[in-house]
């Protein structure tokens, strides 16, 4: 015979359950860190902006800010919508335009990990920055940026099914992060980051056989710029970035010397 006093009460079942998907929602965030640490530096990569930097969400930015939507539609018989995320993850630097890398850990996309990037400006200039992975699950991911990056805020990826079709969407909510990065989405940056969202998800959809129209949504969420952020030009990455690229020369001589002491 059971012991009913030995039984859960409907209520507390009720709060096992929600401790329970509490728990595993916290697994997919990533753990609070007062400063960004780079466990590896691959090959190629430059980690000159990112070791040691706080993050920087909309709220620490200087520029106007912005939310921007890119979606494709692609039919659910092609590919779910947690398949399409998983192969995204997987393969996420393969659908960015030529010119731009991707330095993600050996762990994958996974929640606190962070990445190291090469990006191709206008003019053909190399800026090397970086993102923390935010937040991580079957159904999305989130990527934040650290400060001296483009811009302040995040990119949450995401997919879902609608209407029998498996949308993929990338959305962006961010600020330029200082004045010098606010001047150049003024004259062209915005167009460009379109174009970069746009040719990634034209290249996702195709990975599952299907040519897909990127369909875009920008909003000015909040015309002001915030003047009291404009020291964040400290932390430039493009200023940084074109200094590290001036110092080439100088830091062959040096790496020549060492060489040649070593030698000896």
């Amino acid at each position: 015979m059971t012991d009913a006093r030995n039984e859960p009460t409907p209520a507390e079942e009720t709060a096992s359950v929600e401790e329970q998907v509490a728990a595993r929602d916290a697994a997919n965030w990533a753990k609070s860190v007062s400063r960004l640490n780079v466990s590896e530096v691959p090959e190629g990569a430059v980690n000159i902006n990112v070791e040691g930097r706080r993050l920087a969400s909309p709220i620490q930015g200087f520029g106007k800010m912005w939310q921007k939507t890119y979606q494709v539609r692609i039919p659910a018989e092609r590919v779910s919508s947690r398949d399409l995320i998983e192969t995204w993850k997987q393969h996420f630097p393969e659908f960015w335009p030529d010119g731009n890398n991707f330095y993600g850990p050996l762990t994958g996309i996974a929640p606190g990990e962070v990445a190291l990037l090469n990006m191709t400006l206008p003019g053909k200039m190399k800026l090397s920055t970086g993102v923390m992975v935010l937040y991580a699950d079957e159904e999305s991911f989130t990527l934040m940026t650290p400060q001296g990056h483009m811009f302040a805020g995040w990119i949450t990826f995401s997919a879902a099914q609608v209407d029998g079709e498996t949308v993929a969407q990338a959305q962006v909510l961010m600020r330029a992060s200082d004045p010098i990065f606010e001047m150049g989405l003024t004259m062209g940056g915005h167009k460009q980051e379109d174009r970069f969202w746009q040719h990634t998800l034209t290249h996702l959809a195709a990975h599952f056989d299907h040519e897909g129209e990127v369909e875009t949504k920008v909003v000015c969420v909040d015309k002001k710029r915030q003047w009291s952020r404009w020291k964040n030009i400290w932390h430039s990455s493009a200023i940084r970035s074109t200094l590290y690229m001036l110092g080439a020369p100088l830091r062959a001589v040096k790496r020549l010397f060492s060489h040649d002491r070593a030698v000896a």
